[in-house]
């Protein structure tokens, strides 16, 4: 390649990949894949290096920004990025032999949080890690970051606003908007004005660095129990005293086995290398927008296979008709591959995704999720389905206005793909606790045409056979989802109740309306009482839970799915739990499996009965984790014993406060 060919790309490939960050960094169709990204960002690096050619807003020696709309603010600490790698002797060369902290590289969105006083003063975006946007406002809706901390000084921490991979999904079904990856969705959401839109998107706020602080505390690990003193739920971490090369190949395997074990709950791009010394990490120097001694990313390898694309099948979930490739099986990660969701339709059109005998190149995104990245030979034309696959309704092309994102849609109001949601909280634990049907089990249901009503999910047994033979299930999949339907039958009212998704009935109301009346009665005094609020008068119910209660139960539709529904279960009252305050003012965190009670949830429902709150990690606010093995080396026990926390057992939470 001539020097002027190499100019040519360095100017095509800097355009290319601004583009591309453009729209991953503020929630817009995705253009490229971070496989792909990253092999232009090397190629683009190693063609600046060879040439000395580079233009000003070369990625390489810029940060990416996010675009995020609002008043724009000057960081008061410049947020640079970190030279990354995906070769371990390279941070082993790095870490010098220093003890060193492996951390997630959460995949989302960074914002930078201020605290004057021991409260909450502003939140601002990353930008372009000199100026951000100030989006205070909206701090209320993402969860963990905390309106007031007993810490009164200045204080500044970075942290990273994720979407769990689970909420992602959940939102994506019950909204029909189709977003390429949790983090396009979270960039998207901090975008909108109301707070209440954002809060629905579960965003999580978890720090990673504690930027500034008027107290002198010089190690990192030190720094991040501080913040857990507080109550911020920290990035998840791991010292290594020896950082060899050794050390780190067994530690960073330990952490890419959490990946796609299915561990970690939150999109992760890599890990975060940093020197536990902060004052030594401060006293290397800068390289265009590095600092070679602040932290060092590492990036997986990305294993990819080419493979010929068999067929394209559209499973519709919720309003959403999602194109599957389906291919001829390869290799990936340890484990054989044969099918990826390819999202939408704008992303079949920038792949160029063909018909049966397209060549395609396959990988498992981050370890995990198998991701279609590249066509290398189209053969025919993508065939968008005109009719539902599930109830044969037409179908209709939708374009998000937000995204810009090109969707099918199923123009059925009925289709019994859109009851996904109610079929999901049906199956949930709180519900009927059916055992090994997620969320993603029952769309594929749907899709097969097994599942129009509630009482259809008790007929797959009738489909016992034919389960079986799925892709991903077997028999012992399949046995296992029948143990679990014949568990489910006999189920007590008030988890029924709760099952039914009532709008404004959760499992408070679901156990207060039965403190008053039983099953039977409610159901019989719901369908035929002409007067809306008849339920208001039990304490804590009200007149809008009261008639949310009738109306659903005044539906000729619901009353015939709930009369199908009984005539295949075994209801029993449930036993009442007496309130009280025996835990009162407390936050339990509980893990591991339990023995006394049926299941966690019920020693949730006890504590919450006697004034106590459960939380999901363990930080700084909690009182006391409850695990039946406290010499267990889980995270959270480890995070416990660093604060101090007491662990105790299923036994000795009885004796005190049962």
């Amino acid at each position: 390649m001539t020097n002027e060919e190499k100019i040519r790309k360095i100017e095509e490939y800097t355009a290319r990949l601004n583009e591309a960050s453009d729209a991953y960094y503020n929630g817009r169709g995705e253009l490229m894949t971070d496989y792909e990204w990253d092999a232009m960002f090397d190629s683009l690096k190693s063609l600046e290096e060879e040439t000395g050619y580079y233009l000003p807003d070369s990625p390489v020696r810029n940060v990416s920004k996010d675009q995020i709309a609002g008043t724009k603010e000057e960081h008061e600490f410049s947020a640079l990025s970190l030279a990354k790698t995906k070769k371990v002797s390279e941070v082993a060369a790095w870490a010098e032999g220093r003890p060193i902290w492996l951390s997630w590289k959460l995949d989302g969105l960074t914002l930078v949080v201020t605290y004057d006083n021991g409260r909450l003063t502003k939140v601002v975006t990353r930008g372009d890690g000199h100026i951000g946007t100030n989006i205070t406002h909206l701090a209320g809706s993402v969860n963990g970051i905390l309106p007031k901390i007993s810490e009164k000084g200045h204080l500044v921490i970075r942290g990273e606003a994720v979407i769990s991979y689970e909420d992602f999904e959940t939102f994506r079904m019950e909204s029909g908007e189709d977003y390429a990856n949790p983090r396009n969705l979270a960039s998207g959401s901090l975008n909108l004005k109301d707070p209440a839109e954002v809060k629905k998107r579960n965003i999580r706020w978890i720090p990673f660095t504690l930027v500034y602080t008027e107290q002198e505390i010089l190690s990192w690990g030190k720094q991040m129990e501080y913040l857990e003193s507080l109550g911020f739920a920290c990035v998840e971490r791991q010292l290594l005293e020896k950082p060899t090369e050794e050390n780190l190949n067994t530690a960073i395997s330990e952490w890419t086995e959490k990946v796609t074990g299915g561990i970690n709950p939150y999109p992760v791009d890599g890990l975060v290398v940093t020197y536990d010394d902060t004052e030594y990490a401060r006293s290397g120097s800068v390289t265009g927008h590095h600092a070679t001694r602040a932290g060092y990313a590492f990036k997986w390898q990305d294993e990819s296979a080419e493979t010929e694309l068999d067929h394209i099948e559209w499973s519709c979930a919720a309003s959403t008709i999602t194109p599957v490739a389906v291919f001829k099986p390869v290799e990936l990660e340890g484990t054989t591959v044969k099918r990826a969701s390819l999202c939408n339709i704008s992303e079949c059109e920038r792949l160029g995704i063909g018909s049966k005998g397209t060549v395609i190149s396959v990988i498992k995104a981050n370890k995990i999720i198998p991701k279609v990245i590249h066509v290398s030979r189209i053969n025919g034309e993508l065939e968008i389905p005109e009719y539902c696959p599930v109830c044969g309704a037409e179908t209709k092309l939708h374009v998000s206005e937000i995204s810009g994102t090109k969707t099918l849609r199923c123009t059925n109001p009925d289709c019994a793909a859109k009851k996904l949601k109610k079929f999901t909280r049906f199956v949930s634990k709180p519900g009927m606790d059916i055992d090994g049907i997620s969320e993603q089990t029952l769309a594929r249901f749907i899709s097969e045409g097994w599942i129009h009503r509630t009482g259809d999910i008790f007929r797959l047994t009738q489909h016992r056979d034919e389960i079986s033979g799925l892709d991903g299930f077997g028999d012992k999949s399949a046995d296992n989802i029948m143990a679990s339907l014949a568990k489910a039958r006999t189920v007590d009212d008030r988890k029924l109740i709760y099952a039914l998704n009532i709008p404004l009935v959760g499992q408070d109301v679901a156990r207060r309306l039965l403190t008053a009346y039983s099953l039977a009665d409610l159901v019989r005094t719901a369908s035929e009482t002409d007067d809306p609020a008849v339920f208001s008068k039990i304490d804590g119910i009200g007149p809008e839970k009261s008639a949310a209660f009738v109306r659903w139960f005044k539906d000729q539709t619901n009353m015939e799915d709930y009369n199908d529904l009984v005539q295949q279960l075994e209801v029993s009252a449930s036993e009442q739990t007496e309130t009280g305050a025996k835990c009162e003012g407390l936050t339990f965190v509980v893990t591991g499996d339990v023995h006394h009670y049926k299941n966690r949830n019920e020693l949730k429902a006890y504590i919450e009965s006697q004034g106590g709150k459960v939380t999901g990690s363990v930080s700084g606010s909690t009182s006391f984790l409850i695990n039946n093995d406290i010499e267990s080396g889980s995270s959270k026990n480890r995070k416990a014993k660093q604060l101090n926390i007491p662990i105790i057992t299923e036994d000795e939470f009885i004796e005190r406060f049962a």
